[in-house]
């Protein structure tokens, strides 16, 4: 597995060796003991799995608190991944990255805490799967508008199927405040 650093301090792309043949595919996603090499240093305690059709944008999400990093690939299908720094004092605060996954290049992206995500879905349908470093609590859930004009994310998308909580997230600049990550130099 190769790792490729991103714009945005700690958001690592990985890229994991795909061995195929007229069989299928085999590759290793996840292996503990060769991530903190990486910058990847979580004890993982959730899985997630969502399908999402065409068109759907899911994000951008973040939990405050103690924060969940996540690690994501597109196990079915293609996305485009994106995520933005929330880190206060960070060079690259308000600043966002954004990587296609699928199922057949099998990246992965480790968004670490102090980041907010989301993703769009680009084919017919989507399964992404993710792990997290805590465990999902609503009451530390917060969401951050997809469109805010600050962020200015190039999403591929004019008119995203959206649930209601994304449609009516709040921008960036009017949660600031509440959001509990710092930069810490790393």
């Amino acid at each position: 597995m190769k790792a490729r650093p991103t714009a945005l301090p700690g958001l690592v792309v990985l890229e994991p060796a795909v061995h195929g043949d007229e069989r299928g595919f085999f590759a290793e996603t996840f292996r503990a003991d060769l991530f903190p090499e990486f910058g990847v240093r979580e004890a993982w305690v959730q899985d997630n799995h969502s399908r999402s059709a065409r068109g759907v944008l899911r994000g951008l999400h973040l939990q405050v608190g103690e924060g969940q990093a996540k690690l994501v690939r597109c196990a079915r299908g293609r996305v485009l991944d994106v995520a933005v720094d929330v880190r206060r004092g960070s060079p690259s605060y308000g600043r966002w990255s954004a990587v296609e996954l699928d199922d057949r290049a099998l990246l992965q992206v480790y968004v670490p805490v102090g980041f907010a995500h989301g993703f769009c879905v680009l084919s017919e349908v989507a399964d992404v799967v993710y792990k997290c470093s805590s465990y999902y609590d609503r009451d530390l859930e917060r969401t951050i508008a997809w469109d805010d004009p600050e962020l200015a994310i190039d999403w591929p998308l004019a008119e995203p199927l959206l649930s209601g909580r994304d449609r009516a997230a709040p921008r960036l600049a009017e949660v600031a405040d509440e959001l509990p990550f710092a930069w810490a130099g790393t």
